[in-house]
């Protein structure tokens, strides 16, 4: 993988779209691990891309570390712990390509989502929803952060009809997924995946996500954003079809 230049033409644009969401491209990141996997296994892949987004979270929890609601962390964490073992037995007991067709379909129905709210849609859950209905969002929040690092769509369906505060929404969002990255560590260390060719390439990748979010600071005011990111999301649709359609032996 080190010298493989085919993963670093997938690779490089995949961290500089997470570092730019991490510079207030919100939700850009999401198409990074789509588009990992279609230049390394998909599992390796997400493995290289933990350690920056763990790097990356140590911003948002210094920044909002005084404003986050820990009842919402607290309703949605065990099942997110949950999501998170289904993920890992879905990565140990199914083949690379069945983990590619999952995470395929894990991107369209994220890319879906996103265009529908562009367009005004709504889909929450009401705030008057029992706890129950939020451990299966938790659910479905650390399946999907497990095997695409895309946990944001569910994670906001139960959080939004909250109208929390925008600093206190930002702030849970930004301690929430910290710890959630961190609780995913074990399961990418039971699946072996820490391996020095993989932390090779996370040491690499590194500093091209650090520099992607600075600039994400300053390119934010400045690019007209509806249109910009309905292509993004209509790319993710296309790449997580590629995928999809790959992991299923069709192409």
């Amino acid at each position: 993988m080190p010298g493989d230049l085919n993963f670093y033409l997938f690779a490089i644009p995949a961290v500089i779209l997470i570092g730019l969401a991490k510079g207030g491209f919100a939700g850009l990141g999401a198409l990074g691990m789509p588009l990992m996997a279609l230049g390394v296994d998909p599992i390796a892949g997400a493995a290289i891309l933990l350690p920056i987004l763990i790097v990356q979270d140590v911003v948002g929890v210094a920044a909002f570390r005084k404003t986050w609601d820990g009842s919402i962390v607290a309703m949605l964490l065990p099942g997110a712990i949950v999501g998170v073992l289904l993920g890992y037995v879905l990565a140990a007991e199914v083949s690379s390509a069945g983990v590619m067709a999952v995470l395929g379909a894990v991107s369209i129905l994220f890319g879906a989502h996103r265009l529908w709210i562009e367009r005004g849609g709504r889909m929450v859950a009401p705030s008057s929803a029992p706890n129950w209905v939020g451990s299966l969002f938790g659910v479905a929040t650390g399946f999907t952060s497990q095997i695409a690092h895309a946990g944001g769509p569910p994670f906001q369906m139960w959080v939004m009809p909250r109208r929390l505060p925008r600093d206190v929404f930002v702030g849970t969002s930004a301690i929430f997924f910290a710890i959630l990255n961190w609780i995913k560590v074990p399961a990418y260390a039971a699946l072996g995946q820490f391996t020095k060719p993989n932390a090779f390439a996370t040491a690499l990748l590194l500093p091209i996500a650090v520099l992607a979010s600075l600039a994400g600071v300053k390119l934010v005011r400045k690019v007209p954003m509806e249109r910009f990111y309905t292509i993004i999301y209509v790319l993710m649709i296309l790449a997580g079809l590629k995928l999809l359609l790959d992991g299923a032996g069709i192409l």
